[in-house]
C-alpha cells in the first residue's frame, strides 16, 4: 500500500483523528482524577485532623478533670493506623509530659493555620524531609466556645496520591493501544470499502481514456455517493461508445455520400477529357450531370456544416420579430413553379389569427424548406400539397401536407437520422436537420402520418423563446 495513496491516508487519517481524541480524553480524565484524588485526600486529612483534635483535647480535659497527666495513647501509634504523619503547634496540652507530638515551627504553615481558627488545608516541606506533604489542620478546644489551645496538623506525602492516579495512567495506556488497535482494523475495513469502488472508477477511467467504451463499474443499489457516482459513471461510458457510434456512422455516411458525386463528377469529367464523346448533345448532356452532381454536392456540404453545427451547440438564434404569414408565403412562392411543372395542387391556407412572433425568420424559412423539399419528393404528380399555419396557446403552428405514399411506423423516427433516405436521391439530412433547427428555435418538430394517404409535418414554435 503506497503511502500517497487514498487507501492509505483514509485509515491514518482515521486512526489519527480517533488517538488525537483519545488522547486527549485520556488526558482530560486524567486531570479530572487528579483533582478528585486530592479532594478526596483533603477530606479525609480534615476529618483525621477534627477527630484527632476531639481525641486530644478529651484527653487533656480528663487529665485536669482527674487530676491524672497520664494518657493511654501514643501518637505513634495513630500514625501508625492512619498511615499519617501527625503533628502539633500550639501550647502544651498536657503540661510537663511528652505527648509524643512532632511539633512544628510556627513559620513553617501558613498564618491561618497559626491563628487556630477553623479546619484549612495547605501544602508544606516538614523538616528533615526533601518531600512536599498536603496536610489539614483542626484547632485543640477543651470546650467548644473556649480559646483553643494549639491545633493537630495531619499530613501525608504527595508522592502517595500520584499513587493513586499512576495505575490509572498504566490502565488508560493499555485501553488506549487497545482502542487504538481495533480503530485501525475498523479503518483498514472502511478505506477498502471505500477506495475500492474508487479504484476500480480510476481503472474504468483509464479504460476509457484508452478508448474502451465498453467497460462498467459495479454499481450498488444504495443511495450513497459512491453509487451514485458509479452509477453516472456507467452513463457517461454508455454516451461515450454512443456518440463515437454516431461519430463513426456519421463519417462512413459522409465519407458514402461523398463519394457518390464524385464518382458521377470523375466518370464524365474523365470521358470528356478522353474525348469519349463524340457529339457535342452527349458531350453537353454529360455536363449536365456533372453539373447537377456538384449542386447536389454543394447542397450536401452545406448540410452537413449545418448538422455539424447544431450538433456541437454553435448554433445561433437571431430573435426578432417575424411575420410567420409572410415567411409561409414565401416558402410557397419558392415551390410554385415545380408545382405548376408537375401538376401538383398547392395550396397555402391562410392564418386568420396574429402571426408575429420573435424568432429566426431565416431558420424558419428552412425548416418549411426542407419539409417542403421532402414533401415535393414523395408526393406524385397530381397529388396534393398545402402548407399553412394557425395560432393558439401562446404557440404557432404550421402544417405541411401531402398526399405521398406515407410513412410507415417502424420508420417514422428513422427518417430523422442523418443520411437515412428513402429513395437514394437525398442527402438524407433535411428532416434530421429541421428537427434540430426546430429545437434549436425552442419549438418542436410533430409527425402524422396514414400509409397510402400520406403525412403532416407539424412545425410548433412558441411566440417568444424561452
Amino acid at each position: 500500500m503506497v503511502m500517497g495513496s487514498l487507501r492509505f491516508r483514509l485509515p491514518a487519517l482515521f486512526l489519527l483523528g480517533i488517538v488525537l481524541t483519545a488522547v486527549f480524553a485520556a488526558l482530560i480524565s486524567l486531570r479530572l482524577f487528579q483533582n478528585y484524588a486530592r479532594d478526596q485526600s483533603v477530606q479525609e486529612l480534615k476529618r483525621e485532623a477534627a477527630g484527632l483534635s476531639r481525641l486530644y483535647a478529651d484527653a487533656a480535659l480528663r487529665a485536669v478533670d482527674e487530676g491524672s497527666g497520664s494518657i493511654d495513647f501514643a501518637a505513634a501509634k495513630l500514625e501508625l493506623a492512619t498511615g499519617d504523619r501527625i503533628y502539633y503547634i500550639g501550647s502544651s496540652l498536657f503540661p510537663g509530659q511528652d505527648t509524643g507530638l512532632t511539633r512544628l515551627a510556627e513559620a513553617l504553615v501558613p498564618l491561618s493555620v497559626r491563628a487556630l481558627g477553623g479546619p484549612v488545608s495547605f501544602e508544606f516541606t516538614p523538616p528533615g524531609s526533601n518531600r512536599s506533604y498536603l496536610a489539614a489542620s483542626a484547632p485543640v478546644r477543651l470546650e467548644p466556645e473556649s480559646e483553643a489551645l494549639g491545633a493537630i496538623v495531619v499530613a501525608k506525602p504527595r508522592t502517595e496520591l500520584r499513587d493513586q492516579w499512576l495505575p490509572l495512567v498504566v490502565r488508560l495506556a493499555v485501553a488506549l493501544a487497545v482502542a487504538a488497535l481495533l480503530a485501525g482494523l475498523l479503518a483498514w475495513w472502511l478505506s477498502r470499502k471505500i477506495t475500492g469502488p474508487v479504484l476500480a472508477l480510476s481503472t474504468a477511467a483509464d479504460e476509457i481514456a484508452a478508448g474502451n467504451y465498453g467497460v462498467r463499474v459495479p454499481a450498488g443499489q444504495g443511495g450513497d455517493e459512491i453509487s451514485q457516482l458509479s452509477r453516472r459513471f456507467n452513463e457517461m461510458a454508455g454516451r461515450l461508445g454512443a456518440t463515437e457510434e454516431r461519430e463513426r456512422q456519421f463519417l462512413m455516411s459522409v465519407s458514402h455520400e461523398l463519394r457518390t458525386p464524385l464518382t458521377a463528377i470523375k466518370g464524365h469529367v474523365d470521358a470528356i477529357r478522353d474525348g469519349l464523346f463524340d457529339d457535342r448533345e452527349a458531350e453537353r448532356a454529360s455536363l449536365d450531370v456533372v453539373a447537377a452532381e456538384t449542386i447536389r454536392l454543394e447542397r450536401l456540404v452545406g448540410d452537413v456544416l449545418d448538422l455539424a453545427k447544431l450538433n456541437a451547440h454553435r448554433f445561433t438564434v437571431h430573435a426578432e420579430e417575424v411575420d410567420i404569414g409572410a415567411v409561409v408565403a414565401q416558402a410557397h412562392a419558392s415551390f410554385g413553379e415545380e408545382a405548376r411543372r408537375r401538376g401538383l395542387t398547392f395550396r397555402l391556407d391562410e392564418d386568420t389569427g396574429a402571426t408575429v412572433i420573435v424568432t429566426d425568420g431565416d431558420r424558419v424559412l428552412q425548416v418549411l424548406t426542407n419539409l417542403l423539399a421532402n414533401a415535393f419528393r414523395w408526393t406524385p404528380d397530381g397529388g396534393t400539397i398545402s402548407i399553412g399555419s394557425s395560432t393558439r396557446d401562446d404557440s404557432v403552428f404550421i402544417d405541411v401536407r401531402d398526399t405521398g405514399p406515407g410513412i410507415q411506423p417502424d420508420e417514422r423516427e428513422r427518417i430523422f437520422v442523418p443520411f437515412i433516405s428513402r429513395d437514394n436521391h437525398g442527402t438524407g439530412l433535411g428532416l434530421p436537420i429541421g428537427r434540430e433547427l426546430a429545437v434549436a428555435l425552442g419549438g418542436r418538430l410533430e409527425l402524422e402520418s396514414t400509409v397510402g394517404e400520406g403525412s403532416r409535418f407539424r412545425l410548433v414554435l412558441p411566440e417568444r423563446p424561452a
